[in-house]
């Protein structure tokens, strides 16, 4: 933690919470560690002992530079620090001078106030540009949570500052909650807890946490039962133990992180051309003007010869000065005073050609700079991925026994629009399909809408790319995407499917049937249970098939082998597949309507009994989900190859999900041997010579890599004379983005702390 460590609280022992591995530690050792109650929580007396060891759950603000010392550092530069002498000689010479009348000739003066006014306008850019990692450590506390509900003596406290908590309260989390501080899960209120927790750790799927503790040298994805500050609530509600706070916490690392980068900032490789030449162009004008002040030293100083030495010297300080003045102002005339102003009107030229592409440069050198990278470090989700999750292939049960039906599903986005389902019978949807879009539209909590040009999600993405998925598929009477966006309603065919089926309960998802269920009373007059989850699990508990024309088969070892190979060859592309199933309902149910006061209802509040329920199903199809890479991306990377820039990849993401969008978008080859190109960050760290492994030709992917081993890999590169572009769009990308030569942002998916800390912003989200 912070200071003070050591302290002890109330005569117990001391407490060393910033060593304490919580995530490996049961919920009754976490309990006595930080001397706490899960159940009553911290007292009054023990909140404000531990304020005074630890502080306020805030990020620290450093000390900013003053106005003073930012103005000095802009004259920190060889050319502009010429450029200011020869402003002050000039001013001295046409001061001194003045014309015949003794009146100063104002034309005299336009040449010294061009060269200060170029020079002013220069320091005002300047520091603009300095305040921007300040802005993207203020960026960083606008992530975190502002109210946290607590338990202190033994009393639930609601909207609590977060910046009051300290080690060992006691915090309540529901859905849609900012997670306030780092957090032990310590109980759960639901059967199932998810959080998004990708732009802290480059996951492109919401993680499911548990109160079971993990190895202790488990990374930041491992940590499974835990919970850290900036990320969000998706499912479920659950009581956590807060374990680290502020700079503790792991958004104050990176807060640490990009303090410690912003002091490592080097020049860029025009201004270091610049300062070569400002120092060569100083010392040639320096030696011709002294070379042509001694050229007409005889003609202030002379003296004559006697007896072979020199005697009677006679010196003019007129005529000494005359000749002072003459070189001065050859060396004026000299010194390329327009040539900031050249560079600059360059530089924004090609800013405005970039402009016109949706790239926004936030820093002129940087346009320089970029034509300069050899190597880019990307980032995946979000950056080479679209981070919106969509169907990618469909499976449905075939004409006859032991056959199966495949379809590729276009797109990769949330957009119904976007892409198409192959060799697709519109409007004339089977039962089996007619049974699959059924499930995927009912037995799902998310929803998409559309937000000006933007297609946003509410609810997990997994169920709202099923929503899509429906979308595409169209309805059976011959509805389509097309004509259900007329009106502006995104979910046309789902809302349909949903009024012929009335939902009258759902099943939970939980982590050990892993699936959700739910009741629905027909239009038909039937009452079914449609299920989706794990296709194993759902295969597991599942005893008939579905074939093309609704009709039931049972499910035989043949035709489960069939679906568990068709499953197996999905996974290995990377593919989280779901699976869909149905039933009648059990005949407790038979009269259910929805109402409480019905004795099946009971049932339904034990999730203990869901997998009973959810038994005797008959397995319809399953399809298989990804985080999609960018169209644009693969010929990106190719142009990059043929310009001779290195690509790495470096994203928080599993290695085989990582891998395989490496392998499609092009930065491997489809049957590479990448043992030794595809590195986890931890193992990147235990590699004995670093660098000689980033040497190596093609591409290299780093993945499960947290923000400090992103910034590790950019440190390297630059120590090793490359010149690193870096991208990204989360926070864990922000470390990286401040060190790197030149650091690109997503615009529109990106987080406020990596644009204040980019060099580039990519306003459309576009990677070519």
């Amino acid at each position: 933690m912070g200071k003070g460590g050591e302290e002890q609280l109330n005569g117990s022992e001391p407490l060393k919470f910033d060593t304490f591995p919580a995530w490996a530690k049961d919920v009754r050792e976490c309990e006595e560690h930080f001397g706490v109650s899960v159940e009553r929580g911290l007292s009054s007396s023990e909140v404000v002992t531990r304020h005074q060891i630890y502080g306020l759950n805030e990020l620290e603000k450093p000390e900013g530079t003053s106005l003073f010392k930012l103005v000095l550092e802009q004259f920190n530069d060889t050319l502009v620090r010429i450029l200011l002498a020869a402003a002050v000689i000039s001013f001295v010479l046409a001061f001194v001078d003045g014309d015949e009348g003794g009146e100063m000739g104002i034309t005299a003066f336009v040449e010294p106030l061009v060269i200060f006014l170029i020079l002013i306008v220069n320091a005002i850019v300047g520091i603009w540009q300095e305040t921007n990692a300040e802005k993207a450590l203020e960026a960083l506390k606008e992530i975190q949570s502002q109210q946290a509900t607590v338990r202190r003596d033994g009393v639930k406290v609601c909207s609590l500052p977060a910046k009051e908590l300290v080690p060992g309260d006691v915090v309540e989390l529901r859905v849609g909650d900012k997670v306030p501080a780092d957090m032990r899960v310590v109980g759960l209120i639901t059967s199932t807890l998810r959080v998004e927790q990708g732009s802290l750790t480059g996951e492109s799927e919401a993680v499911s946490k548990t109160t079971k503790p993990v190895e202790e040298n488990a990374d930041i994805q491992g940590k499974k039962c835990m919970v850290f500050a900036g990320t969000t609530v998706v499912n479920g509600n659950c009581v956590c133990l807060v374990t680290d706070t502020g700079m503790s916490s792991e958004i104050g690392r990176v807060h640490s992180q990009i303090q410690e980068a912003a002091q490592h900032e080097e020049d860029t490789p025009l201004k270091k051309k610049l300062n070569e030449f400002g120092e060569a162009l100083t010392m040639i004008i320096g030696l011709i003007c002294a070379l042509v002040w001694l050229i007409n030293v005889k003609y202030f100083l002379s003296w004559e010869y006697v007896d072979g030495w020199p005697r009677n010297f006679k010196f003019s300080f007129e005529k000494c000065t005359y000749y002072f003045e003459i070189a001065v102002a050859l060396a004026v005339a000299a010194i390329p005073e327009g040539l900031p102003a050249v560079i600059t009107t360059c530089l924004a030229l090609g800013t405005r050609k970039m402009a016109q592409k949706n790239a926004l440069v936030r820093k002129l050198p940087s346009v320089e700079t970029l034509g300069c990278t050899t190597v880019i470090c990307s980032d995946k989700t979000g950056t080479l991925t679209t981070n919106q999750m969509a169907v990618s292939k469909l499976v449905a049960m075939g004409s006859r026994f032991g056959t199966l039906r495949s379809f590729n599903v276009e797109g990769t986005s949330f957009d119904p629009r976007d892409g198409k389902i192959e060799d697709w019978p519109a409007g004339r949807m089977d039962a089996n399909l007619q049974m699959i879009a059924k499930i995927a539209a009912i037995c799902n909590d998310a929803n998409v809408e559309q937000s000006e040009n933007q297609f946003v999600t509410r609810g997990m993405p997994t169920e709202a790319a099923l929503k899509v998925l429906v979308e595409k598929m169209g309805f059976p009477e011959g509805a389509n995407e097309a004509s259900s966006l007329a009106d502006g309603e995104v979910l046309r065919c789902c809302r349909l499917w949903s009024e012929l089926e009335q939902r009258i309960a759902t099943l939970e998802f939980d982590r050990d049937r892993k699936s959700m269920g739910v009741m629905v009373d027909s239009s038909s007059g039937k009452k079914l249970l449609l299920v989706k989850g794990a296709v194993e699990n759902v295969l597991e508990r599942s005893t008939h098939i579905q074939l093309l024309d609704g009709s039931k088969q049972e499910l035989d070892q043949y035709s489960r082998d069939l679906i568990l190979q068709s499953l197996h060859d999905m996974s290995m592309n990377a593919l989280r597949c779901l699976g869909f199933a149905y039933s009648d309902v059990p005949e407790d149910f038979a009269t259910y309507d929805g109402s409480e006061d019905h004795p099946a209802h009971q049932q339904l509040l034990n999730p203990s009994n869901y997998s009973s329920i959810e038994s005797n199903l008959t397995f319809v199809g399953f399809v298989g989900l990804r985080d999609p890479p960018r169209k644009e991306v693969r010929q990106a990377i190719a142009d990059c190859r043929t310009a001779g820039i290195r690509v790495m990849v470096i994203t928080g993401d599993n290695k085989s999900t990582a891998e395989a969008i490496c392998r499609e978008i092009g930065v491997f080859e489809a049957d590479e041997d990448i043992s030794s190109r595809s590195l986890t960050g931890k193992e990147f760290m235990d590699v004995k010579d670093q660098k000689n492994h980033l040497r190596q030709s093609g591409g290299l992917l780093f993945s499960r890599a947290e923000p400090k081993h992103k910034q590790e890999i950019v440190r390297l590169l630059k120590e090793d004379g490359e010149v690193v572009a870096m991208t990204g769009d989360g926070v864990n990308d922000a470390p990286a983005l401040k060190l790197a030569d030149i650091g690109i942002a997503m615009g529109i998916a990106g987080t406020e702390v990596h644009v204040s800390l980019s060099s580039h912003l990519q306003e459309c989200d576009d990677y070519g």
